[in-house]
Parts: structure tokens; C-alpha cells; sequence
């Protein structure tokens, strides 16, 4: 049945992982098939999203068992576009990663965890109830625990365990609110819960399991002042991992908010203001992270806080102009910033340091690394004609449509911080004269074109957006208008 293809994304990783835990010391094979299996996944993904397009949604009700009552998965635009981008990521990585992990880290189940995250991440963003997003959730942060610990260095255990304490208490909170909502409304199926919550006079409490998830989103998402926890944890694994958790497990938070506030929580004006007021406090504390280091990895991982603030903008603004900025801006992050992570590894790896103030000059050895880093920078802050751009500006807009005019010149003041920040890596780290410095490898440079097909990717969102735009177009009008969602899951 085609009704069946919307758990493909999910069972081919997580059937790969456990496969290659089997043959996980046989590294020519372990390898061969897990970029055989990571490509084969991103087809079906593809051939799920055209289908998609041209026929609707697709839902599947495991067992027979019609909504509410079984478990659903629902396969729309917007968590197909995002299994998509998630998929594209991953190929990439499984290429990238054969570059910069040695065989010892690649035979402790690098693969195993790899495909096993990927399968959580695509079950998040394809789950139509709340208790499975729970679910899901759990799935790829054990993946996560095993990738970020990966080589066992004391400084990886030492974050990892600050780490994994926030993400065990997060997951407390969130189960034991799905428990709370479920106790007012009876269901945990978000089609359903969303027509729930207007028959039940209970606006107090239902606010209060509002804030209560998203304290738990946000914690995940890495929205201000809930981020103190990342930093340190995504830079101190392997560059690849750090791909995987930059570019993919944030979004996962900022998607739950986008689908659950657009769907669940949607009159609730108080949550709605706080969402603007965060955003703007993510942009600001994450360019000034930015500013603040020398690290070149932090200045990555610290712009990821502003990222989800201009996404966590467009949510607040609840405009079909905003969530469609919100949507494109998602995508368009998800695809740089793996792409970045890819690059600042290749450039530590050149350098043979983190620190800025001991770089120089890496652009004589390594120009196409460093050109391709110049591009992605401007893709970053949104430099037209770039996807950045297009997500950019669409924000600015509805934010403009609100009367939201504080917030649309904090938005565009820290644009030119982000550019800052990026610039002083390409200025401090690529440009002048190369200091004489014995920490160079002479080892083979990292794989490069992994990062330059995702820079190309993401060129190629702004520069196509006409073709793009309208398919986001669809899905804001969708969010908007939660009936779509809701007669298509339940067939009313």
C-alpha cells in the first residue's frame, strides 16, 4: 500500500544500524554499506516527497488501527521536506566521515549510532502523536550519547555528562506533561488533541502544559536562556559528529514547536509573546557567544542560538508570511551549518589548532577550502541572492506585518554581527601570511567535496527559490490552517 512508504525513512537506518553493528570491525564492507545504505535511504526519501507533491499527504495507521487510536505517521510537505534535508545531510556525512575519524573510532559502532540517529531524527519529524515524538526523541539521543563519547577523551565524558543530565530531566518533564495533557483531553494523537483542546474548559492548565513543553523544545532547540548546555558538547566530539548533532537535533526542537504550537496551542497569546521576546534574546546572547571566543568551533556552534531565534520569530509571529519564513529559514539552516561544521573541520585539521589568534594563511595551501568557507559565510548571514536571504527576509516582512519593528531591527543588526563573526575567521584564519607552525599533519587533508555539494545545495535554495517557494508557500498555508492537517490525519 502507498500508505506504507511514510515508515521507509525510518526502518531502512534503523535496519542498517543494526546490520552494521554485526561487521562493525570490517571497515571496507562496514563502509561500503552504510554509504550504499545512506543513499538508498535519501531515493526513497526523494521518491516519498515527489509523491507527496503531487498526490498529498500520506498517512499511515500501523495495524489497521484508524486514527486516533493507533499509532500514525504522516507524511505532509513539511516533514517530508525535512526528511529530505535530513537525509541529504547524512549521505554527505557518511561520506565525509570516512575522512576524519580514524579506524578506531569508525569500529566502535560509529555507523551503528550514525544510522540509528537518523532514524530518530526522520521518526520525529514524521510521528502524528506526542507520546511517539517522546519516543523518537529518545531514539536519536542515545544515538547522540554514543556518537559524542565516541574516542573517550576526558574532555568528551566531561561534557557528555553535563549533556546527558539535561536531556534525562528534559525527557522526564516532556513524558510526564504528555501524561498531564493526555489527563485533560484523553489522547496523545495531535490531529486530535487539537480539536480537543477548544471543547475543554480547562485554559489554565492547558497554558501551563504549553509552557511546560515548550520548556522541554526549547531545551532540545537551544533557544536562549536554555542553551548553556551546548557549546561545549558539540565541539568537543569528531567533526562529523559534531555535523550530525549542529545541523540536525536543534531543528528537531524547533519543529516541535512549529508543528505542536501551530496545531495545539495556537490561541494561547501569552505563549505567543514569549516566543517573540526569547527570539530576540537567542539572536542577541548567540551573536555575542559568537563575538566573544577565538574558537573557531564555538563561533559555529554560537551561531546556531541566533539561528533558532529567527526561527522561533516567525513561529511567534504566527503569520503565513512568518511561518513560511520560519519553514525556509529551517531548511536553509539545516543544509549550512552541516556544511560548516564539515569545513571548520577541515580548517582545525590544516591549521592543527582551534584557536583564531594562531591561525593564518591556510588559504595558500588550501584555497578551495577557503573560498568555499567565504561563500558559506555569506550563505550564513543571508547575503541576497542566498537562501539565507530569502528565509531573511520573509521574516522581515511579517515581522514588519505585526508592527514587530524592534524585533525586525534586532533580526537585521544581528545579521551583520553573524557576518562579523564569520568574516574574522576567513580575515584571521585564511587570509595573510601562515604563521611557522609545527602542528600542521602531513597526514591527507579531510574530504572537501562533502562540504562544497552542501555550500552548492544551498546556493542553489536561494537561487531557485521561485521554484522552491511555492511548495513553502503550501505548507504555511497548512500550518496556518490547521484543518488541513487535522481532516487529513483524521478523514473528517
Amino acid at each position: 500500500m502507498i500508505s506504507n512508504l511514510a515508515v521507509l525513512p525510518i526502518v531502512i537506518p534503523l535496519l542498517s544500524g543494526i546490520l552494521a553493528a554485526f561487521f562493525h570491525k570490517k571497515l571496507p564492507l562496514v563502509r561500503f554499506f552504510s554509504k550504499f545504505m545512506a543513499v538508498l535511504n535519501l531515493l526513497a526519501s526523494l521518491w516519498i516527497g515527489l509523491y507527496v507533491l503531487e498526490n498529498g499527504s500520506v498517512i499511515l495507521e500501523t495495524g489497521d488501527w484508524k486514527a486516533p487510536y493507533g499509532i500514525i505517521l504522516v507524511a505532509d510537505q513539511l516533514s517530508i521536506f525535512l526528511v529530505i534535508t535530513t537525509n541529504i545531510i547524512a549521505a554527505f556525512s557518511v561520506f565525509y566521515a570516512q575522512s576524519v575519524l580514524n579506524e578506531q573510532k569508525e569500529k566502535y559502532y560509529f555507523y551503528s549510532f550514525f544510522f540509528l540517529l537518523i532514524s530518530g531524527v526522520s521518526g520525529a519529524f514524521l510521528t502524528g502523536d506526542l507520546f511517539n515524538l517522546f519516543v523518537f526523541y529518545e531514539v536519536f539521543l542515545m544515538a547522540s550519547y554514543g556518537l559524542i563519547i565516541l574516542g573517550g577523551e576526558k574532555i568528551q565524558l566531561r561534557e557528555s555528562f553535563k549533556y546527558v543530565i539535561l536531556n534525562l530531566f528534559s525527557s522526564m518533564l516532556f513524558v510526564t506533561t504528555v501524561a498531564f495533557l493526555y489527563s485533560v483531553v484523553g489522547t496523545v494523537n495531535m490531529a486530535q488533541i487539537a480539536e480537543r483542546v477548544q471543547e475543554a474548559d480547562q485554559g489554565g492548565i492547558l497554558t501551563t502544559i504549553g509552557i511546560l513543553l515548550f520548556f522541554v523544545f526549547a531545551s532540545k532547540g537551544a533557544i536562549f536562556p536554555l542553551y548553556y548546555w551546548m557549546p561545549k558538547s558539540y565541539i568537543v566530539p569528531n567533526p562529523v559528529v559534531s555535523t550530525l548533532l549542529g545541523a540536525l537535533l536543534t531543528k528537531v526542537g524547533i519543529y516541535s514547536i512549529l508543528r505542536v504550537f501551530s496545531l495545539i496551542f495556537i490561541h494561547e497569546p501569552m505563549i505567543q509573546q514569549l516566543f517573540l521576546w526569547l527570539a530576540a534574546l537567542s539572536m542577541v546572547f548567540g551573536v555575542i557567544g559568537a563575538l566573544s571566543t577565538y574558537n573557531v568551533k564555538l563561533i559555529i556552534v554560537y551561531n546556531i542560538i541566533p539561528a533558532v531565534g529567527f526561527m522561533l520569530m516567525g513561529i511567534g509571529l504566527l503569520s503565513e508570511t512568518g511561518i513560511a519564513g520560519a519553514v525556509y529559514y529551517l531548511i536553509h539552516d539545516m543544509i549550512i551549518k552541516a556544511a560548516l561544521f564539515m569545513l571548520i573541520g577541515s580548517l582545525v585539521y590544516a591549521a592543527g589548532t582551534s584557536d583564531l589568534r594562531k591561525m593564518g594563511g591556510i588559504i595558500h595551501r588550501y584555497p578551495y577550502l577557503g573560498w568555499t568557507f567565504f561563500i558559506a559565510s555569506l550563505v550564513l548571514a543571508g547575503i541576497p541572492p542566498f537562501s539565507g536571504f530569502i528565509g531573511k527576509l520573509l521574516l522581515l516582512q511579517a515581522g514588519f506585518e505585526k508592527d514587530q519593528v524592534l524585533l525586525v531591527i534586532i533580526g537585521l543588526v544581528s545579521s551583520l554581527l553573524i557576518l562579523l563573526s564569520m568574516i574574522r575567521i576567513f580575515i584571521y584564519g585564511f587570509w595573510g601570511e601562515e604563521p611557522d607552525s609545527k602542528n600542521v599533519p602531513n597526514k591527507k587533508s579531510p574530504s572537501l567535496w562533502p562540504a562544497m555539494s552542501l555550500v552548492l545545495i544551498s546556493v542553489i535554495l536561494g537561487a531557485g527559490a521561485e521554484w522552491i517557494y511555492p511548495h513553502i508557500e503550501d505548507i504555511s498555508e497548512m500550518l496556518v490552517n490547521r484543518d488541513i492537517y487535522i481532516n487529513s490525519v483524521l478523514k473528517e
